[in-house]
């Protein structure tokens, strides 16, 4: 394998590309923040903080001020243990937030979904991307992708939220294991209809995996290039920075500007986030290292 700085040159190039959203187009030419928004009385992180209308648009307001791209919209917590919510539930919760996201703030909302109903509903409300951690795997959530006319992201994983972290094992190396689950989804997409540029993937941290299987995932990440799709990656406030430094969820920012610089290192163009503002800081020197100048555009700007 070459190192990353061989190959960080035409990386940039190969990923210099406009990605459509709906009527916004998102630079990929450089690494993108994402803001997460749970609408969740049980997410691990920030279950009920956000739930009433004016918090989640209020609080979407500050991560695009901070530098955030694009407003990630979760109506389910997909944490370890997690219990599923009904799709009228889910679409309950998200539907006011992305219609209010698109109205007022004019944003570019992604809807952390694997629900057809809430793929279906979110696009005709103006969401700009789908963002599956089943990856359109549910019955009906593959035809509604096609439908939706919306780019998707893939993830990978191992089981579900109530077993996914119940002794997960692989019979190969986990970056192996990843790339081919992906290059399997992906086929499928494309034979669907679901056009190959309009795809993503993510290697879905924490979702089926130990900590060495999450490290040892980071440290190989680069060679899910192979797969050609811009790269999305979530390891905001995950339990291995927890279990690694010995920090509560309140206290994993550190660890996770280590594991954001790292990431964009290795390729990462989308990288989703509770802290905006501290990895905007992050994402932004360590691609000015990679590209050895600190020149515009970063990620202070938002592409309408």
């Amino acid at each position: 394998m070459k190192s990353i700085l061989d190959t960080s040159s035409s990386r940039n190039v190969e990923n210099a590309r406009q990605l459509r959203c709906g009527r916004h187009l998102l630079d990929l030419s450089f690494p993108r923040v994402m803001g997460i928004l749970n609408v969740t009385p049980d997410s691990f992180s920030d279950g009920g903080q956000h739930v009433a209308l004016d918090d989640a648009l209020r609080h979407a307001e500050r991560m695009l001020a901070e530098g955030a791209a694009m407003i990630d919209v979760g109506g389910e917590s997909t944490r370890p243990g997690a219990t599923p919510v009904s799709p009228q539930e889910e679409l309950d919760r998200v539907a006011p937030v992305v219609e209010v996201l698109v109205r007022e703030l004019d944003a570019l909302v992604s809807v952390d979904t694997s629900c057809p109903t809430v793929i279906r509903e979110a696009s005709e409300l103006g969401a700009g991307m789908i963002n599956d951690v089943r990856a359109l795997e549910r019955e009906g959530a593959l035809l509604a992708a096609v439908g939706s006319g919306l780019p998707v992201c893939l993830m990978h994983r191992q089981g579900e939220p109530q077993d996914m972290q119940q002794s997960p094992t692989y019979q190969r190396p986990i970056e192996e294991e990843v790339a081919d689950y992906l290059a399997r989804r992906i086929a499928e997409c494309e034979a669907a209809g679901l056009r190959r540029n309009r795809l993503l993937v993510d290697p879905g941290f924490g979702f089926g995996k130990t900590v060495e299987h999450n490290l040892r995932l980071l440290k190989y990440m680069e060679s899910l290039q192979s797969l050609e799709l811009p790269l999305l990656v979530g390891m905001s406030r995950k339990s291995m920075i927890g279990k690694v430094l010995g920090r509560p969820v309140e206290e994993r920012l550190s660890g996770g500007l280590a594991l954001a610089a790292m990431a964009v290192e290795r390729g990462a163009n989308i990288l989703r986030v509770h802290d905006v503002a501290a990895t905007v800081d992050a994402v932004n020197m360590a691609w000015a290292v990679l590209q050895e100048g600190c020149e515009p555009p970063l990620n202070k700007e938002f592409d309408a």
